[in-house]
Protein backbone atom coordinates (compact mmCIF):
# COMPACT_ATOMS: atom_id res chain seq x y z
CA UNK A 1 0.00 0.00 0.00
CA UNK A 2 1.23 3.63 -0.72
CA UNK A 3 2.95 5.05 2.58
CA UNK A 4 0.19 7.26 4.16
CA UNK A 5 -1.72 3.96 4.57
CA UNK A 6 1.17 1.68 5.58
CA UNK A 7 2.14 3.92 8.18
CA UNK A 8 -1.84 4.02 9.63
CA UNK A 9 -2.10 0.14 9.27
CA UNK A 10 0.76 0.32 11.68
CA UNK A 11 -1.06 2.54 14.14
CA UNK A 12 -3.99 0.44 14.02
CA UNK A 13 -2.42 -2.76 14.61
CA UNK A 14 -0.33 -1.55 17.50
CA UNK A 15 -3.95 -0.83 18.97
CA UNK A 16 -3.22 3.02 19.36
CA UNK A 17 -6.21 5.23 19.64
CA UNK A 18 -6.43 7.68 16.57
CA UNK A 19 -7.36 10.83 18.69
CA UNK A 20 -6.61 13.69 15.64
CA UNK A 21 -5.22 13.21 11.93
CA UNK A 22 -4.94 15.64 9.78
CA UNK A 23 -3.29 15.33 6.22
CA UNK A 24 -1.42 19.00 5.80
CA UNK A 25 1.47 20.94 3.75
CA UNK A 26 4.49 22.15 6.11
CA UNK A 27 6.33 24.42 4.33
CA UNK A 28 9.79 26.48 4.98
CA UNK A 29 8.36 28.34 7.27
CA UNK A 30 6.09 26.37 9.33
CA UNK A 31 9.65 23.85 9.47
CA UNK A 32 11.40 26.37 10.65
CA UNK A 33 9.04 27.25 13.18
CA UNK A 34 8.70 23.21 13.94
CA UNK A 35 12.31 22.62 14.18
CA UNK A 36 13.14 25.94 16.29
CA UNK A 37 13.98 24.61 19.34
CA UNK A 38 17.31 23.21 17.25
CA UNK A 39 17.50 26.16 16.00
CA UNK A 40 21.77 27.13 15.86
CA UNK A 41 22.95 23.41 16.64
CA UNK A 42 24.63 20.93 13.73
CA UNK A 43 21.32 19.25 13.92
CA UNK A 44 18.89 22.04 12.55
CA UNK A 45 20.35 21.97 9.12
CA UNK A 46 19.33 18.38 8.60
CA UNK A 47 16.21 18.53 10.38
CA UNK A 48 15.23 21.84 7.97
CA UNK A 49 16.21 20.05 5.00
CA UNK A 50 14.39 16.88 5.58
CA UNK A 51 10.80 19.03 6.28
CA UNK A 52 11.40 21.29 3.07
CA UNK A 53 12.39 17.86 1.59
CA UNK A 54 9.51 16.10 2.50
CA UNK A 55 7.25 19.33 2.76
CA UNK A 56 6.83 18.90 -1.34
CA UNK A 57 3.88 16.77 -0.75
CA UNK A 58 1.10 16.28 1.70
CA UNK A 59 1.90 14.63 5.33
CA UNK A 60 -0.23 13.14 8.21
CA UNK A 61 -0.32 14.33 11.38
CA UNK A 62 -1.76 12.91 14.45
CA UNK A 63 -2.26 12.77 17.81
CA UNK A 64 -2.09 9.38 19.40
CA UNK A 65 -2.84 7.69 22.48
CA UNK A 66 -1.83 4.08 24.07
CA UNK A 67 -0.29 3.51 27.71
CA UNK A 68 3.49 4.22 26.88
CA UNK A 69 2.84 5.78 23.44
CA UNK A 70 5.83 7.77 23.40
CA UNK A 71 8.38 5.16 23.52
CA UNK A 72 6.18 2.47 22.07
CA UNK A 73 5.75 5.00 18.98
CA UNK A 74 9.59 5.50 19.10
CA UNK A 75 10.47 2.07 19.30
CA UNK A 76 8.09 0.89 16.07
CA UNK A 77 9.54 4.01 14.01
CA UNK A 78 12.65 2.31 14.47
CA UNK A 79 16.23 3.85 14.42
CA UNK A 80 16.34 7.56 12.79
CA UNK A 81 19.15 6.40 10.50
CA UNK A 82 17.45 4.57 7.44
CA UNK A 83 20.81 1.88 6.95
CA UNK A 84 20.98 0.96 10.80
CA UNK A 85 17.26 0.50 10.66
CA UNK A 86 16.95 -1.63 7.35
CA UNK A 87 19.49 -3.74 9.45
CA UNK A 88 18.97 -3.95 13.05
CA UNK A 89 14.87 -3.61 12.26
CA UNK A 90 14.12 -3.86 8.96
CA UNK A 91 9.82 -4.58 10.25
CA UNK A 92 10.24 -0.89 11.68
CA UNK A 93 8.19 1.61 9.76
CA UNK A 94 11.72 3.42 8.65
CA UNK A 95 13.32 0.21 8.23
CA UNK A 96 10.32 -1.04 5.61
CA UNK A 97 9.73 2.76 4.34
CA UNK A 98 12.50 4.78 4.59
CA UNK A 99 14.39 6.16 1.69
CA UNK A 100 17.41 8.19 3.32
CA UNK A 101 18.42 9.59 7.08
CA UNK A 102 16.65 12.99 6.22
CA UNK A 103 13.37 11.10 4.21
CA UNK A 104 13.09 8.41 7.27
CA UNK A 105 9.06 8.69 6.86
CA UNK A 106 8.35 9.42 10.22
CA UNK A 107 8.78 11.66 13.35
CA UNK A 108 7.54 11.16 16.82
CA UNK A 109 7.68 13.28 20.06
CA UNK A 110 10.58 12.24 21.86
CA UNK A 111 9.33 12.83 25.54
CA UNK A 112 5.43 13.60 26.61
CA UNK A 113 6.44 17.65 26.74
CA UNK A 114 7.85 17.37 23.38
CA UNK A 115 4.37 16.01 22.38
CA UNK A 116 2.36 18.43 24.31
CA UNK A 117 4.01 21.50 22.12
CA UNK A 118 3.91 19.19 18.87
CA UNK A 119 0.19 18.63 19.39
CA UNK A 120 0.18 22.36 19.41
CA UNK A 121 1.63 23.12 16.34
CA UNK A 122 -0.30 21.04 14.51
CA UNK A 123 -3.73 21.01 15.83
CA UNK A 124 -4.39 24.58 17.56
CA UNK A 125 -7.72 23.74 17.95
CA UNK A 126 -6.84 21.10 20.38
CA UNK A 127 -7.30 21.48 23.83
CA UNK A 128 -5.39 18.58 25.51
CA UNK A 129 -6.09 19.62 28.80
CA UNK A 130 -9.91 19.11 28.51
CA UNK A 131 -8.94 15.96 26.48
CA UNK A 132 -7.41 14.63 29.18
CA UNK A 133 -9.87 15.64 31.86
CA UNK A 134 -13.42 15.20 29.59
CA UNK A 135 -12.54 12.38 26.46
CA UNK A 136 -9.78 10.05 27.47
CA UNK A 137 -11.94 9.06 30.94
CA UNK A 138 -14.81 7.92 28.33
CA UNK A 139 -12.50 6.19 25.70
CA UNK A 140 -10.91 4.20 28.86
CA UNK A 141 -14.36 3.34 30.05
CA UNK A 142 -16.87 2.91 26.51
CA UNK A 143 -16.45 1.44 23.91
CA UNK A 144 -14.65 2.51 20.82
CA UNK A 145 -15.20 2.31 17.17
CA UNK A 146 -12.99 3.49 14.41
CA UNK A 147 -14.48 5.88 12.04
CA UNK A 148 -12.46 4.78 8.65
CA UNK A 149 -13.96 8.42 7.26
CA UNK A 150 -12.53 10.45 9.62
CA UNK A 151 -9.66 8.00 10.58
CA UNK A 152 -10.14 8.98 14.00
CA UNK A 153 -11.43 6.67 16.95
CA UNK A 154 -14.59 7.87 18.60
CA UNK A 155 -16.57 6.85 22.13
CA UNK A 156 -19.58 4.89 21.65
CA UNK A 157 -22.33 7.03 23.23
CA UNK A 158 -25.04 5.20 25.39
CA UNK A 159 -27.76 6.00 22.61
CA UNK A 160 -25.65 5.18 19.54
CA UNK A 161 -24.64 1.28 21.17
CA UNK A 162 -28.76 0.73 21.09
CA UNK A 163 -28.97 1.63 17.51
CA UNK A 164 -27.33 -1.59 16.27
Amino acid sequence: PPLPQAVHAVILRHRFLIVRAKELRCGAEESRRFYREHAGTSVAQGLLERRADSGRGPMWAYILAHENAVPLWRSLMGPTKVFRARHSDPDSIRGAYGLTDTRNTTHGSDSSASASREIAFFFPEFDEQRWYEQDEPQLRRGQLYYSAEERVHRVLRAEEAQVT
